[in-house]
């Protein structure tokens, strides 16, 4: 566990940042206000960037996993899927006891004289807000990159801060463009962050005492002697 922190610290300590700053908001800023405050920044490009960027959490941590799988080693294939099978149901499981409102059906029933800025042609989600599930595959893919890329003595020669810090700006990327699409709240955001995170760590705890068994290490075509 230490190692993981000691080498993932600038990915976890920006995460952490980002997830107090949040907390902070959304004390201090009522629900509504700070929605709008943060989804109200359109521009033509921003629509087109935040339109496509955001489904990339829906099918780019599956390549990614299929990819490890074939081409590097088994185990952290098997560890990376099961960092985002374990963190999608976890957050699917949370979306349907809590079945929160969406901004558009939130806004509706409480701020009904409010039109949200919307973009055209993004289909909008009515229910089934808490947490962001966008959110949660962002940040639970950036964080196993992350583990993985700064264990890997092949790519030592790129610093691993530079690694972190892009990793990382792409999750908040991803997280904000659930709030730019009016998809999530904060809270959403910040939930899926917490989740991809935490069951991330948890799977790689578990995962951890099993790097030194021979299946492990295996890769897919390697090759029989």
């Amino acid at each position: 566990m230490k190692s993981l922190f000691r080498q993932n610290s600038i990915f976890i300590a920006l995460s952490l940042l980002l997830a107090l700053s949040m907390g902070l908001a959304l004390v201090l800023v009522p629900k509504g206000e700070l929605h709008l405050w943060l989804c109200d920044r359109h521009t033509p490009a921003r629509d087109i960037f935040y339109t496509y960027y955001t489904t990339v959490a829906e099918w780019f941590p599956y390549v990614v996993c299929v990819l490890l799988l074939l081409f590097g080693r088994v185990g952290d294939g098997v560890m990376a899927s099961a960092c985002m099978a374990g963190t999608a149901l976890t957050t699917q499981l949370f979306k349907h006891i809590i079945n929160a409102p969406r901004p558009v059906t939130w806004f509706a029933q409480h701020l009904p004289d409010i039109q949200l800025p919307l973009v055209e042609g993004v289909r909008m989600n009515h229910w089934y807000s808490f947490p962001s599930g966008h959110t949660t595959s962002f940040f639970a893919l950036a964080f196993v990159a992350c583990i993985l890329l700064t264990s890997n003595p092949k790519i030592s020669r790129i610093p691993g801060s530079l690694v972190q810090i892009l990793l990382f700006a792409l999750a908040a990327l991803g997280g904000y463009s659930r709030i730019y699409l009016s998809q999530h709240f904060t809270a959403d955001v910040l939930a899926g962050l917490v989740v991809g995170m935490a069951v991330s760590t948890l799977i790689w705890v578990l995962f951890r005492p099993l790097e030194a068994k021979k299946w492990y290490k295996m890769h897919f075509f390697e090759k029989k002697v």
